[in-house]
């Protein structure tokens, strides 16, 4: 894994942290892949209980595409013809969106800066957004004539509605963490400073908690957005039956008898 993105696993939280700040954390070839094969072992690995998607620096949290990086990708594709470049949206973007949506855990973003492009799609696909008061968002996409990407086109109406989507998309525009708070694409904003420990606590939280029965909620979720109450209610009965065979169930009950704090084994 490139050092343009750092990876640690500690005691079930998996930390995902992009890591070019000196240039805004965008999104290089190496820094895509590299992103994609972090993304991806946090939501394959059964040890990791929940996932932290944050990034180096002050300034962004991801501005998406790398543009010196893309120019020079689109000019060697018109000399060649080989029309290579847009393939990243397969061969990146849809991996990594798939893993941190379809994580089996839960997924924190904590924002620290502008997220735009990718960075604001994949910060989308984050269950739970921490958000510092300086940070902002904008989709970016028609600026530079692109559509959307990184599931942007399926989480951002998910969040905000259709036609605010429909909105930021077509007018690409920076959205201030307020903003963003009122329209709910942050679901906590604090200050700059404190982002990091208010991240990890949350995470951390996370990581100790009811993991099957988490999965069970994202699975939940996204399946009743695009199936009728009939169906979502035969789904409701499965996960139910699955959670409530969970070791954890257990668990809680019986430190609800004996009125302890449950101590979580995320099976």
């Amino acid at each position: 894994m490139a050092d343009t993105v750092l990876y640690e696993v500690s005691d079930g939280l998996a930390t995902i942290t992009l890591n070019r700040p000196e240039a805004m954390n965008a999104l290089n070839i190496a820094t895509k892949v590299a992103l994609r094969e972090a993304a991806e072992s946090a939501a394959g690995d059964t040890a990791v209980r929940a996932i932290l998607l944050t990034a180096a620096g002050d300034r962004a949290f991801c501005v998406g595409q790398d543009l010196k990086e893309h120019i020079g990708l689109l000019a060697s594709d018109r000399e060649t013809g080989a029309g290579q470049t847009m393939n990243t949206v397969k061969e990146h973007y849809n991996p990594i969106a798939r893993a941190l949506a379809g994580a089996p855990k839960p997924v924190v973003a904590a924002v620290n800066g502008v997220a735009a492009g990718a960075g604001f799609g994949f910060a989308l696909t984050a269950d739970y957004r921490i958000v510092a008061d300086t940070a902002s968002f904008n989709t970016s996409f028609a600026g530079v004539a692109l559509t959307a990407d990184s599931g942007i086109s399926w989480t951002l109406p998910r969040v905000i509605g259709p036609s605010r989507a429909a909105d930021l998309l077509l007018f690409p525009r920076s959205i201030g963490a307020q903003d963003a708070l009122e329209l709910g694409i942050a679901n906590r904003v604090v200050p700059a400073a404190e982002l990091r420990a208010e991240a990890g606590k949350v995470a951390r939280a996370l990581a100790e908690g009811p993991t099957v029965a988490y999965a069970a909620i994202k699975e939940a979720v996204a399946y009743g957005l695009t199936h009728s109450l009939e169906e979502t209610l035969e789904k409701e009965d499965e996960l139910q039956a699955r959670a409530g065979q969970s070791e954890d169930h257990a668990i809680a009950v019986q430190a609800f008898v004996n009125k302890e704090k449950p101590k979580y084994l995320g099976r």
